[in-house]
């Protein structure tokens, strides 16, 4: 592994970083050497796999998580004017998906415990303007709507799911993105569970959403890169992106995928590590992820004094980080603020642990033990 994941200094000054398995690089050779670099066949052996991965008919490959949620927004019909209730607490990706639909975000809270929408906020936060909701899968927690799903339908509110940070983990007893009760949208960017050095995927609700999500992902071109190589001419049907998952990427997660079993054990290991090392850690509160049912992606904890812990922790070379700082407050989407006084006091107190598969238990309570330092 280390001529693989060669590391200057301790797994633990980075917050997260890329695990490789030793296939991907032979994989890469192979995709440069065919002279074929774009979508492909390779694209398409990795949709099967992550459909055969979650039980499901189909997948869709894109260029990354954001794309999967600007093109999923797109074929459940948002579009100019329209409001998208979504957490304040997430990745400004998940709004930026928002705002290239021309739709307009409505912040809302989030569970303090567990910084994932809870069906209450949702509820909180509709207005007749409201045309989807979308949650975020904090940490790779799932959220369950079930309470809700009537009430959203009777008002033709679609959910699309941002599952970033969720592959493999599951709902109950089903995995996140195998039931259809919501377009679901993956990740796997450079620090994901499962990478693609930059990637993402949505899985499509039925057919014609599939389609119009492969049309959408190549700038609206009704024929596939195949079918055109063949064709004199080719057909443009609508509004589309440059979002194709290359093949060089695609490659990437299809050695990954084969090793999903043995990340995921080791993920929940480092977690629950996290949790024994910082039980009764005075002032230090553990969002929850339900470890149990998810594949974290990441450790995250609410301190007091939390610019002056993340100072002290850093200038002892632990890479801790602050996911995130919340949307509602950033001026570019100053236009859509609201108070959100629970999604405001997270903001100041949180702080991201190191968590990666370089780490160890070992390295989990090295960092345990300095956050404790610190706060005493």
């Amino acid at each position: 592994m280390s001529e693989l994941n060669p590391m200057a200094t301790a797994p633990y000054a980075q917050n997260a970083r890329p695990f490789l398995y030793g296939g991907e690089l032979e994989g890469i050779a192979e995709v440069l050497a065919s002279g074929q670099y774009g979508h492909g066949d390779v694209t398409e052996q990795f949709e099967r796999a992550l459909a055969d991965f979650l039980g499901v008919d189909d997948v869709v490959a894109v260029a990354s998580g954001t794309a999967a949620l600007h093109i999923a927004l797109a074929v459940a019909g948002i579009g100019p004017g329209d409001e998208v209730i979504v957490p304040s607490m997430t990745f400004c990706a998940t709004v930026q998906a928002i705002r290239a639909c021309g739709a307009h975000p409505r912040f809302a809270e989030v569970d303090p415990a567990t910084l994932c929408l809870r069906p209450r906020d949702v509820m909180d936060a509709l207005t007749p303007r409201t045309r989807a909701v979308l949650p975020v899968l904090y940490g790779g927690r799932a959220v369950d709507f079930s309470d809700i799903r009537e009430a959203l339908e009777e008002r033709e509110i679609v959910v699309v799911e941002d599952a970033a940070h969720a592959f493999g983990s599951y709902r109950g007893t089903a995995r996140v993105g195998s039931t259809r009760d919501a377009l679901t949208c993956f990740s796997f960017g450079p620090i994901k569970t499962l990478t693609c050095g930059q990637g993402g995927a949505l899985v499509p609700q039925n057919p014609g959403q599939a389609r119009r999500a492969r049309h959408m992902r190549l700038l609206g071109m009704a024929e596939s890169p195949a079918e055109r190589a063949h064709n004199i001419t080719y057909h443009v049907e609508g509004f589309g992106l440059r979002a194709h998952l290359s093949q060089i990427n695609a490659v990437i997660g299809l050695a990954q995928i084969k090793h999903f079993p043995a990340l995921e054990a080791q993920r929940k290991e480092l977690w629950r590590a996290y949790a024994e090392a910082l039980d009764d850690a005075t002032g230090v509160l553990l969002v929850d992820v339900d470890v149990d049912r998810s594949v974290p992606t990441l450790c995250a904890v609410r301190v007091p004094d939390r610019d002056q812990v993340f100072t002290a922790l850093r200038d002892r070379g632990i890479g801790v980080g602050t996911h995130y700082p919340p949307n509602h407050l950033q001026a570019a989407f100053r236009r859509w603020r609201r108070p959100l006084l629970i999604t405001e006091q997270i903001g100041n107190e949180i702080l991201t642990l190191p968590f990666h598969q370089l780490m160890t238990t070992d390295d989990v309570r090295f960092v345990a033990k300095a956050v404790r330092e610190v706060l005493r």
